[in-house]
């Protein structure tokens, strides 16, 4: 089940060493390679507003075999699609896909977890997406110096053995009552899903601006800057597991105001630094902190939505990837004009982030978790 949670976002970042490549093969330019990243993630994020309350209406197991075959499928025409727009077209329905995929791999793990050990098994499912994250620009660089679509041979390989491998009973099997309403998973998602929206948009959303600032500042190429980005899920996977044990002893609120707050000093200082050494070390801090925005919100909406778990589940992970698309809208322009507050200006979003958390959380203490 942990498995899953990588593909997803190994799924995604899959194309992005191999962007040459790709507009050569299809004789498009770079920026029209660039989109099949785009028409990956925008479904993914936009689907899984309601994939969570489809997914618990149809059956979760059932749903999640589903959408890892369709995910290998979309992989294979992907794969074999002799014009461009075919492939985005593939890239697109693989970002609908795997939306079926990562909510529910979430809402299965927490029916199968005991409580007290739920943020543990949190952090390793997040150590799964930062590994997936991570790997994949290098898998696909490798795989671009060979031919390209192997990648994608090897993607919907893993997806078709994810399809047949045991997944535990479904949580709703035995439930009498009708599954909740998309509007029951609203309220609950709420406050979680803000607070992973600012978190995924100022902070890992901000890889963009850390590479134009390697660029910049201390003219890095572009092999060096990749290893240099690469530190943020590095560092995230090798501590995931310790965030969810944060998680488990201090409360998710405290995870989260921890990750709030540390962003905002980490982003605070990508702006500022001067030095090669300190930037590489503050954004592998992001990656710590990150992965305690992202286990302490995880646990907040799954322990505070009830019977609507799976949608709200599905709600805060669709914002966490808006979060990250929007992120080049809001800041590349900043950045030109400057490239201090482009950081700056983020760092305070965090900090304000963390205000409404404990603004929530004294607005309802009673729950435990802000809603």
């Amino acid at each position: 089940m942990y498995l899953g949670g990588l593909l997803g976002p190994f799924g995604a970042g899959v194309v992005v060493a191999m962007l040459p490549e790709l507009a050569a093969s299809y004789g498009t330019s770079p920026a029209g390679a660039a989109s099949s990243l785009t028409v990956y993630l925008v479904p993914f994020a936009l689907v899984m507003l309601v994939s969570g309350t489809l997914g618990q209406r149809w059956g979760v197991v059932r749903t999640i075999r589903l959408a890892y075959a369709a995910y290998a499928v979309t992989a294979l025409l992907a794969l074999v699609a002799p014009w461009f727009w075919l492939f985005l077209v593939a890239r697109g329905l693989q970002g609908t896909a795997n939306a079926f995929i990562t909510p529910l791999l979430l809402a299965q793990l927490a029916a199968v977890t005991p409580r007290d050990r739920l943020g543990r098994s949190l952090g390793v499912f997040a150590a799964m997406q930062a590994l997936g994250h991570t790997t994949a620009p290098l898998v696909g660089g490798l795989a671009a110096e060979l031919s390209w679509p192997w990648a994608f041979a090897g993607i919907a390989v893993t997806a078709l053995a994810l399809a047949a491998a045991p997944l535990p009973a479904d949580p709703g099997a035995a439930d009498p009552e009708p599954p909740p309403s998309w509007r029951a998973a609203l309220r609950p998602s709420v406050v979680p899903g803000l607070l992973v929206f600012l978190g995924w948009g100022c902070l890992a959303g901000l890889s963009f601006l850390v590479a134009f600032r390697l660029e910049d500042v201390f003219e890095l190429s572009s092999g060096p800057r990749g290893l240099a980005l690469t530190v943020f899920g590095a560092a995230g996977f090798a501590t995931a597991r310790l965030s969810g044990g944060f998680a488990d002893r201090f409360g998710p609120v405290t995870a989260v105001a921890t990750g709030l707050l540390g962003g905002g000093a980490v982003v605070a200082v990508l702006g500022l630094a001067g030095s090669l050494p300190v930037l590489i070390g503050a954004w592998a801090v992001g990656g710590v902190v990150a992965q305690l925005i992202s286990v302490g919100t995880n646990t907040l909406v799954i322990t505070g939505a009830g019977a609507a778990r799976n949608g709200a589940i599905s709600v805060v992970q669709a914002l966490r990837f808006l979060g990250m698309a929007c992120s080049p809208l809001a800041f590349t322009g900043l950045y030109h004009a400057d490239p201090r507050l482009a950081f700056l200006l983020p760092a305070g979003a965090l900090v304000l982030g963390t205000l409404i958390l404990l603004r929530a959380r004294r607005a309802d203490p009673d729950r435990g978790c802000p809603t």
